[in-house]
């Protein structure tokens, strides 16, 4: 019996190492977000989004980054955050999520970027429970940074569900540029980080 504990409480102590790296910092509102950096591709100023018909309320549209049609996300729809302006600091993040063998490239708008910090294991906690009826598979950890805790996303199962991934996969990039007349976004050196 005391051997099924160690075994366990090694396993616990390798998922939380696992957990630990280097994360991009954002904001949605007042709270504060990290996503790992291995998943980021590139962050740009926000663009005008083309809308395509019968998506989810929470995939604003597409881009068509240098020559590539991406679906953008908005976040703040996606928690069932109350919307608000666009301002300067409004970015869209570009991530990829894995599906199956596949990696999709995907936008996510968020209302600014903070920082990549390198949050160690220790500094990373399970997900609080909140019942059965609340869902935070979505949720890595929660990272303590000084004071202040942010709230660590698995980007993949925030963007993996079947009608996003279907949604991303579904169409020919240069097809949907011609027929939406998508214009081409070339991030300013600048915007890319």
């Amino acid at each position: 019996m005391a051997e099924t504990a160690t075994q366990q409480l090694e396993a616990v102590n390798e998922a939380v190492q696992n957990k630990a790296g280097k994360y991009l910092t954002f904001a949605l509102g007042s709270e504060e977000y990290g996503l790992e950096i291995l998943k980021v591709r590139e962050i740009i100023g926000y663009v005008e989004v083309t809308r395509i018909p019968q998506t989810p309320a929470y995939v604003q549209g597409v881009i068509n980054l240098r020559g590539q049609v991406i679906p953008v996300v908005d976040l703040r729809a996606k928690f069932g955050m109350e919307s608000v302006e666009r301002t300067e600091a409004t970015c869209i993040i570009v991530v990829e999520i894995s599906r199956a063998d596949d990696a999709i490239s995907t936008g996510v708008v968020v209302d600014r970027v903070q920082e990549v910090l390198d949050i160690a294991g220790e500094d990373i906690e399970d997900t609080p429970s909140f019942g059965s009826s609340v869902d935070t598979d979505f949720i890595l950890g929660m990272g303590k940074i000084g004071d202040s805790v942010k709230i660590l996303l698995d980007i993949d199962k925030v963007l993996g569900e079947a009608d996003l991934s279907g949604f991303a996969s579904s169409f020919d990039s240069e097809a949907v540029a011609e027929a939406t007349d998508i214009k081409e976004v070339t991030p300013k050196a600048a915007d890319a980080k």
